[in-house]
């Protein structure tokens, strides 16, 4: 029986002209975020499978890839739970295995400390378009900066490398689960269904404020409350500054501290970015991470029609590791939609006129070949990216496939010089 030569489902080969962009776009946003100070680090692929599962992961605690226990701590004869056989699992994301590595190295970082991460994550999910199973993700965070400085500055870091990649017009949508908990508690939810109505909220913008509706109904919510929540985004809708008016409409439940602090945000990226987007005040954004705690935002772009990407405060997720807490505050690019979006709109790498193709006849040797090899050396050495290959029959198929990775500039050297 022949093995298998397709990849696992959900998981996929690169082939060289998408890795080339992958490499392009990892190398803007390394630079990028790079100038704003981020450090990159590195954390293991496996972690401990209390930490995965410690009920801050949503619904992406589902989704782990759990890792059998080894040697003769597996013993499968006398297991009679899954924790007598697993200890471990894939990451499902870069911010537990961020704030593990913090609470363990804490004392060796600068305060406040700006994180870069990049690298696979794992999630056993239903794959489709822009969704694998294994995926690169890019974050950056700030730990330890209580103020709203932090979140200017990633999203000014994150919308600068969009920007960089060529996206225009898209959105940062924002909100702060503080308003959510706020407008719950207005309508006359129970505190205790308050993840319910979110995961509901959740929905508006695949069914609509009326579907919203409907589903709160079905769900055994009393009519009254429902009302009062539907006709707040009514009233958000028709208002010309939804936070005001919001802030305005929930008096005591809600903080003064958030409107302003939320304001600021916004006022303060508008005023100095410097890629073409629009900053959005979203109440419906929910973010589905039960360990954010305060301001929530995501990217919308509108080639995608959906998330590409997004953050938020978590400012006591250290605290479940070292029994203190700490601000943090993340913001997640989603590499793969990115990707995905170049490569279907026909991007080329910029500046690629240092790469060049040798296309030797069959039959060429001895010093006329290393006269060739010792040519391409010597551009080499001068910084120039050298392919040297043998002319294949179809020459033009060849520079076709050449093209895709880049080399538009070939040299060609015949047997017969003459030719």
């Amino acid at each position: 029986m022949a093995l298998i030569k397709k990849p696992v489902t959900g998981m996929k080969d690169i082939l060289p002209a998408e890795m080339q962009i992958r490499e392009y776009v990892m190398s803007v946003i390394k630079d990028t975020y790079g100038k704003f100070g981020f450090t990159q680090i590195e954390t293991p692929c496996v972690e401990n499978i209390a930490n995965l599962s410690s009920k801050q992961g949503g619904e992406n605690e589902k989704l782990i890839f759990k890792i059998l226990k080894r040697g003769e701590k597996l013993n499968l004869e006398t297991a009679e739970t899954e924790a007598d056989l697993t200890d471990s699992g894939l990451r499902y994301d870069l911010t537990v295995p961020l704030v593990r590595f913090y609470s363990n190295n804490a004392a060796n970082l600068p305060a406040p400390f700006k994180a870069l991460q990049m690298g696979n994550v794992w999630r056993a999910d239903r794959p489709q378009r822009g969704r694998y199973r294994q995926f690169m993700q890019c974050d950056i965070d700030i730990l330890g900066e209580p103020s709203n400085l932090a979140e200017i500055e990633l999203i000014l870091a994150t919308t600068t490398t969009l920007g960089k990649l060529g996206f225009k017009n898209f959105q940062i949508r924002i909100n702060e689960r503080r308003i959510l908990k706020a407008m719950a508690a207005y309508s006359g939810f129970a505190e205790d269904d308050y993840d319910t109505v979110f995961i509901i909220l959740d929905k508006m913008d695949k069914i609509g404020l009326e579907g919203v509706k409907e589903e709160l109904e079905k769900s055994g919510f009393e009519t009254g409350a429902i009302q009062k929540y539907v006709d707040l985004f009514k009233g958000i809708d028709e208002a010309d500054n939804g936070l005001i008016y919001l802030a305005d409409k929930l008096g005591e439940f809600l903080e003064d501290e958030v409107k302003e602090n939320l304001s600021e945000i916004i006022g303060s990226v508008e005023a100095t970015k410097n890629a073409d987007f629009e900053m959005v005040f979203d109440p419906t954004l929910v973010r589905g991470m039960s360990y954010y705690t305060g301001t929530i935002f995501e990217i919308a772009i509108p080639e995608f029609g959906g998330s590409c990407g997004g953050g938020g405060r978590y400012d006591r997720m250290v605290g479940n590791f070292t029994g203190n807490d700490v601000p943090a505050c993340g913001f997640s690019i989603g590499f793969e939609r990115i990707v995905l979006l170049l490569m279907e709109s026909g991007f080329t790498i910029p500046n690629q006129s240092n790469k060049i193709a040798y296309l030797i006849e069959k039959g060429v040797s001895g010093d006329m070949l290393k006269d060739i090899i010792a040519k391409a050396q010597d551009e080499r050495s001068a910084g120039k990216q050298v392919l040297v290959a043998r002319m294949n029959k179809n020459k033009k198929f060849q520079k076709e496939q050449l093209n895709k990775e880049g080399y538009f500039e070939f040299e060609e050297f015949y047997k017969n010089p003459l030719k």
